[in-house]
């Protein structure tokens, strides 16, 4: 059954940086677009980033666009989030999911604070 396990969250400064690591089983994940998801308290889910399933192209919203990178390597049924220069608004839980989504995991807590 089609499983997203996320991690690498933690709590950082203001303008620091994480790695975030997705990883899945239970499908052709080289088969399937995937995106990263975030929700923090008070507010609905948005989307963060989309990635294609060969990994050429990618997609950001005008908020995290230059500061966050999505990446996959599908060898290892694995995808990834970089998140440089974060901001106290990034502080969220963040999940990944096939476009469209189809099974939530437990997601990964970021917080960024000083």
């Amino acid at each position: 059954q089609m499983r997203f396990v996320e991690s690498g969250g933690g709590l950082v400064q203001p303008g620091g940086s994480l790695r975030l690591s997705c990883a899945t089983s239970g499908f052709t994940f080289s088969s399937f677009p995937m995106r990263w998801y975030r929700q923090a308290p008070g507010k609905e889910r948005e989307l963060v980033a989309d990635i294609n399933p060969t990994g050429s192209l990618t997609n950001y919203p005008d908020s995290v666009a230059s500061r966050f990178t999505i990446s996959r390597v599908n060898a290892n049924n694995t995808l990834y989030l970089q998140m440089n220069s974060l901001k106290p608004e990034d502080t969220a839980v963040y999940y990944c999911n096939t476009i469209p989504p189809r099974y939530w995991g437990q997601g990964t807590q970021v917080t960024v604070s000083s």
